[in-house]
C-alpha cells in the first residue's frame, strides 16, 4: 500500500484509497510522543474533512485525554483501552467539530459536548496565524512567543493537540457533507 499522489490526503501516513474509502497501511501512533502522533491526527482530520470512510488501527497509549479526538473516525481497535474505544464509537458523529475559513478569519463550530454548541471566531492575527500554521504538524519550538501564547489558548479550547513537542490543529475543514444540504 502506498500514498496515492493527488488524492488530497497528506503523505505522512501510508494508505490506500479506493473511492470514498481509505485504509491506513500501518497502525497510527496515538501515544503523543512526537511527530508521528501529529501526522496521524492530521491524516484523520483530512480524511474527515473530505468525508472519507477510514479503516485504521491505533498504536501506543495516549499521554493526553483521548476524548479530544472523538470527533475523528474511531479506530478498528484500541488495544490499550477498550473502554475508551467504546466511548469513542458511541460519541463519534460527523461534523461535531469543524472550521470554515473567511477573509482574515476562521470560524470554528464545536458541538463535542452534548447539548452545547460553541462558535468561535479566530480573527486576532496571532491566533489566526497560529491556527493556520498548525493545520500542518509543527514543532512547538518553531513557534515564536506570540505563536506559543496562541498555542496555549488554542490548546485550552481543545482546538489543538500539543504533545511530545509537536502541535496540530484538530478541527477539520469540512469539504463534503454526508447528505446534500437540500435534503435537510
Amino acid at each position: 500500500m502506498s500514498v496515492l499522489p493527488g488524492d488530497g490526503l497528506p503523505g505522512g501516513v501510508p494508505h490506500r484509497r479506493t473511492g470514498r474509502r481509505v485504509e491506513a497501511a500501518v497502525p497510527l501512533d496515538l501515544s503523543g510522543a512526537g511527530r508521528a502522533t501529529a501526522e496521524a491526527v492530521r491524516f484523520l482530520r483530512e480524511c474527515q474533512g473530505h468525508g472519507l470512510s477510514v479503516r485504521w488501527r491505533a498504536a501506543g497509549t495516549p499521554s493526553y485525554d483521548p476524548a479530544v479526538l472523538r470527533h475523528l473516525p474511531p479506530p478498528e481497535e484500541l488495544p490499550a483501552d477498550p473502554d475508551a474505544l467504546a466511548a469513542w464509537r458511541a460519541d463519534h458523529t460527523h461534523g461535531v467539530l469543524y472550521h470554515r475559513r473567511g477573509p482574515d478569519f476562521v470560524t470554528v463550530l464545536d458541538r463535542r459536548r452534548r447539548g452545547t454548541a460553541v462558535r468561535l471566531t479566530l480573527d486576532h492575527p496571532g491566533l489566526l496565524g497560529t491556527f493556520v500554521r498548525l493545520l500542518d504538524p509543527t514543532p512547538v519550538a518553531a513557534l515564536d512567543p506570540v505563536g506559543r501564547e496562541a498555542l496555549a489558548l488554542l490548546t485550552a479550547e481543545r482546538l489543538v493537540l500539543a504533545c511530545g513537542g509537536w502541535a496540530v490543529a484538530l478541527p477539520p475543514r469540512i469539504r463534503r457533507w454526508p447528505v446534500p444540504c437540500t435534503a435537510i
